[in-house]
């Protein structure tokens, strides 16, 4: 709940409005996008009507469909997010289970690197919401049109470029060896290999284009984003990192990966520029950037930086009767705190007064109010403060004033 309401806070703040989608869709939607190899990552079967369908992996492809739809009535950019369900058939273990929860922000209609920026600045301020620093958390940066400019530099050409993509995706990890092999049974030398792997050293756009000053040209968005991650004060939380290239083949720009600063956990977040994604699936040619933020990573980040939230009371009132003639009393006070909007509970059956009480401290609330024979013949109840320890008798009429004014002033 803590992250679902940090999520749309933050959301909110950049102008984004909600949209979900159904977690069934036809298996093509995402055989079109991914390649039938997808299906064994998925839960997926035939329906009743000889359908084959899915439960959804990722919102993108039901984003497009919805996008293509009504593309032409709505104003650009568009500003969507979403907190979808999604269900993956895989292997479980630590930051990526089977299901689970997901905020998408994507940013369509927007072709500049502005665009960009934005997407990244509200991927960091969610951590910032969370309490999380540059010290705790990283972008790593990188764009693909650069990266494609380096390499056409080394004389790679798309087939080679590619394999140069999955190189660097595994670069630092045991499968770079077979992902090193492939480059050089395609012929690219040992020198422009070794020239590939010292992109992972690079940590500023000067060095980069030092190094390779004929990609300069295509490095203009990159610094751009940059620049403007740093006038919004977000520079300290960014690296380039052009070792990023993120797995799917569709982005086109930008892309980046969001980590716990020691690497310690798997990637909280990642996205990028999709430019031809939105027309692949739904027919509608409109420039798109966006991201995907897990909950799981999150939340396992959360708890161990200390900054997860302590549990809060689930009532602010209870309200005790002495004898079973007080029941009439108890519903009617109890049904008056919650139409003034206080979470009040109360015995549903006969108890004795210390275990209504001892209940109330089980719920962590604030008040008891305790009626009984004597308190209603003089028109009064017994208002306890159960974090002060004090307890005094007011006038019936006053107790709902009196709890409700104490938690608008306790929230504030």
């Amino acid at each position: 709940t803590h992250i679902f309401r940090t999520w749309r806070t933050v959301a909110a703040r950049y102008g984004f409005e909600e949209y979900d989608g159904p977690p069934l869709e036809p298996l093509e939607l995402y055989t079109s996008k991914s390649g039938a190899e997808i299906v064994g990552q998925l839960y997926e079967f035939e329906d009743k009507g000889k359908r084959r369908v899915a439960l959804r992996p990722e919102m993108t492809p039901t984003l497009a469909r919805m996008v293509a739809a009504h593309a032409k009535g709505l104003k650009k950019p568009i500003r969507w997010f979403s907190i979808p369900q999604l269900f993956r058939y895989e292997r479980q273990q630590r930051g990526r289970l089977r299901e689970h929860f997901q905020l998408n922000c994507d940013l369509i209609g927007e072709a500049g690197p502005l665009g960009d920026a934005e997407i990244v600045a509200l991927a960091l301020d969610v951590m910032r919401a969370f309490g999380l620093g540059p010290a705790d958390v990283r972008v790593r940066l990188s764009d693909r049109r650069l990266l494609g400019g380096i390499l056409s530099s080394l004389g790679l050409d798309g087939g080679t470029q590619s394999l140069a993509h999955h190189a660097l995706d595994k670069l630092g990890r045991s499968e770079y060896a077979g992902r090193r092999k492939a480059l050089v049974d395609a012929g690219v030398a040992d020198r422009a290999i070794g020239r590939i792997e010292s992109l992972k050293d690079m940590r500023g756009l000067d060095d980069v284009m030092r190094e390779f000053p004929d990609a300069a040209p295509v490095a203009q968005p990159l610094q751009a984003m940059f620049d403007a991650l740093g006038a919004m004060g977000l520079g300290d939380f960014v690296d380039l990192d052009l070792t990023i290239v993120r797995g799917l083949a569709y982005y086109t720009g930008s892309v980046f990966e969001l980590f716990d600063a020691g690497r310690s956990l798997r990637a909280i977040c990642g996205g990028g520029r999709y430019d031809n994604l939105l027309e692949a699936l739904g027919g509608v040619d409109l420039p798109a950037v966006g991201f995907g933020m897990g909950d799981v990573v999150l939340g396992e980040l959360i708890r161990d930086r200390g900054v997860a939230p302590a549990v809060p009371a689930s009532i602010d009132v209870l309200v005790a009767g002495v004898t079973p003639d007080d029941m009439p009393h108890v519903l009617q006070l109890a049904h008056e705190l919650r139409d003034a909007n206080v979470r009040t509970e109360y015995a549903l059956g006969p108890q004795a007064v210390g275990k209504q009480l001892k209940l109330a401290d089980a719920r962590q609330a604030r008040w008891a109010v305790v009626i009984g024979p004597d308190e209603r013949a003089k028109g009064e109840v017994m208002l306890r403060d159960l974090e002060g320890k004090a307890q005094r008798t007011v006038p019936r009429g006053q107790v709902v004033g009196l709890v409700a004014d104490s938690r608008i002033s306790k929230e504030m």
